[in-house]
């Protein structure tokens, strides 16, 4: 479990991501913290495939507190900052 959660705790939301070359999304958080989430496991997954561009990969953009891509590809907030690092 992350530091700071409860089971019936909701993690913050995504308010900005910017993706890096490496299928990284440096991504902050409405509490303010910085966290870094490796992407590059989800694209053995066939329906991340399009990630693999790094001209689509950097087309992430902040919605509704998660990150979406073209053609509805999105990872919620409640994976997101589990499943990243802080900085």
């Amino acid at each position: 479990m992350v530091k700071g959660l409860t089971k019936s705790s909701s993690p913050p939301k995504v308010v900005d991501v910017k993706p890096n070359e490496d299928h990284t999304l440096l991504l902050t958080f409405t509490n303010g913290e910085a966290r870094l989430f490796d992407a590059r496991g989800l694209l053995k997954y066939e329906i991340y495939k399009p990630l693999e561009s790094i001209a689509f990969f950097n087309l992430a953009k902040v919605d509704n507190g998660g990150i979406v891509w073209p053609g509805d590809l999105d990872l919620c907030y409640h994976t997101l900052y589990p499943e990243s690092e802080p900085l």
